[in-house]
């Protein structure tokens, strides 16, 4: 890929992003999304390999559906209201189609099975544009119309999602369908909260986006994409593993990590809500997801090789990749006792 085209590409994704996030016309939010989806498409097909352009032409099909869905939405409650404004989304068949479209966005169940698929055809990076970066934009519309949308239906399409996230990452081999389906565990989170505390819903985005990304980038500098890889990269990068481990610790939740923060405050709200039911529920499922989690920390660090390896460890990185891997992963695994301190924000 071209460095012409790499700017290109990266200064449209920050724009579309920026653009939707910023809108309060639907038009706007619409365009933001599709400069979006254009500009990531070079990123995801960059490697020419058949398994990258079919995960490009999945993507492009499923987020012109849903952009489709969403204009079509706004267009019919412009139709019924003559608002064009985000927040003043009130006629019911509008508010169905849009939760639709940011469900297909976000790889929420039912519309998830483009996700995994996606993620496996992508490089690292791509794949952690794709966690993190591309989810914004549909998470700001969510949050901008959680006050319309049906909660029956977003705390069921939540807690399935929490549910087939965790079940179905326990039986894969493949690091970047693990952290699929880890990242449709997590969007469950942030839709059951929404409707009752939509800034507790960006603090689990911010903080899920601060974890990925520690995770993501230590397993492109060691260039791990599947388990079997993963027990050989100990014994090259020791202390980035040991670091690997305890974030992949934090993302699932366990305290006393930064991961924890999210999960206790979104149970804590739904008890108040009298959701007990749902808070439990959603307790439980969080158990799938770390017995994979699990997984992924004993393969890191305590799993050894069945042959010894013959090349020296490499105790030192290139310095740049170092302090960003550092600096993030020491913020993914010690914020908790900041808490206070990020409440008070919200």
């Amino acid at each position: 890929m071209s460095p012409h085209a790499k700017l290109i590409s990266s200064l449209s994704l920050l724009l579309g992003t920026t653009i939707t996030a910023s809108s309060t016309h639907w038009v706007m939010a619409w365009t933001g999304l599709e400069i979006n989806t254009l500009a990531i498409i070079p990123f995801i097909s960059k490697s020419h390999h058949p398994r990258a352009i079919e995960a490009t032409i999945k993507y492009f099909l499923v987020q012109a559906t849903a952009s489709a869905l969403l204009l079509f939405s706004s267009t019919s409650n412009a139709w019924a209201t003559g608002q064009w404004d985000i927040t003043q989304l009130t006629h019911p068949t509008s508010c169905l189609l849009l939760t639709i479209a940011i469900s297909m966005k976000l790889g929420l169940v039912p519309f998830h099975f483009w996700f995994p698929e996606v993620l496996q055809g992508s490089p690292m990076t791509t794949a952690l544009l794709l966690s993190t970066i591309m989810k914004l934009p549909p998470i700001t519309i969510l949050f901008l119309t959680s006050h319309s949308l049906n909660p029956t239906l977003l705390t069921a399409m939540a807690i399935i999602s929490t549910a087939l996230g965790g079940w179905m990452g326990l039986n894969q081999t493949q690091i970047r369908k693990i952290l699929a389906f880890s990242s449709i565990s997590h969007m469950g989170w942030m839709t059951i909260i929404t409707i009752y505390n939509p800034n507790l819903t960006l603090l689990t985005f911010y903080l899920y986006t601060l974890m990925s990304t520690s995770v993501f980038l230590s397993l492109n500098t060691t260039k791990t994409l599947k388990l079997a890889t993963m027990m050989i990269s100990w014994t090259k990068t020791p202390m980035l593993n040991a670091t690997l481990m305890l974030t992949l610790l934090s993302l699932a939740g366990l305290p006393p990590l930064t991961g924890f923060l999210p999960k206790w405050l979104i149970i804590q709200e739904l008890t108040k809500q009298e959701m007990t039911m749902a808070a439990t529920t959603m307790a439980i499922l969080s158990l799938l997801g770390l017995f994979f989690y699990l997984r992924l920390a004993y393969y890191s660090t305590i799993t050894l090789p069945p042959t010894t390896m013959n090349h020296m460890k490499q105790w030192h990185m290139s310095k740049t990749t170092n302090t960003m891997i550092a600096s993030l992963a020491s913020m993914a695994t010690l914020l908790l006792p900041l808490s206070p301190m990020i409440l008070t924000t919200i």
